[in-house]
């Protein structure tokens, strides 16, 4: 695969197909962990480490175990016990080396072993039969698209929170409009490539 491939690969993950707003994979917390950007930040660079390591972890039990042992019907509940316990270190880690951030994720930290975009990423890697090179580049894209995103999005919910909104927008229904409004701005970027 020539290194243009490669850029449009990482393009395409970034911007055009952004795990968040154009596959609807990880809601749970781009909404939940963006009301402040250190907390998105935060759970921003935990998922592209969660979503990095354990796509190359999956990507080689998949393709040096599960398909080798033609028991490839296993690898959603494998994938899921990987990311499990990556999740467990990543919490781990962050509990030692950042405890504010670790009390500011609260619950959102260990509910990243049950985001999808984790699970869809490795899902998707396997689908779309990416190499090892392709996999991983898509992967590291994908996951700094999620954070980007959060990141971007948070900016947002903290400008709309000192913003003059009707009571009955406040809160959950702005932020789902903003959403939908980021979603449509990053849909045009998918005629550059």
């Amino acid at each position: 695969m020539s290194i243009g491939a490669l850029i449009s690969l990482a393009f395409t993950a970034l911007i055009i197909e952004n795990v968040i707003l154009t596959q609807f994979l990880g809601i749970c917390p781009f909404l939940g962990v963006s009301k402040k950007r250190s907390s998105a930040l935060g759970m921003g660079m935990a998922v592209v480490a969660v979503i990095v390591i354990s796509s190359i972890i999956t990507y080689v039990l998949y393709h040096g175990v599960l398909a080798p042992l033609e028991i490839e019907y296993m690898r959603t509940i494998v994938f899921i016990l990987v990311i499990a316990a990556l999740v467990q270190m990543v919490e781990l880690v962050v509990k030692k080396i950042s405890p504010a951030l670790y009390k500011a994720l609260g619950i959102y930290l260990p509910l990243i072993t049950t985001n999808c975009a984790v699970l869809g990423v490795a899902i998707i890697n396997i689908n779309k039969e990416f190499n090892f090179i392709q996999m991983l580049v898509y992967s590291t894209f994908v996951s700094l698209g999620f954070l980007l995103v959060i990141y971007l999005f948070s900016m947002l919910r903290e400008k709309i929170d000192s913003a003059p909104v009707p009571k009955a927008f406040k809160g959950t229904p702005i932020a789902l409009i903003v959403a939908a409004i980021l979603a449509m701005i990053f849909s045009r970027f998918g005629g550059l490539i």
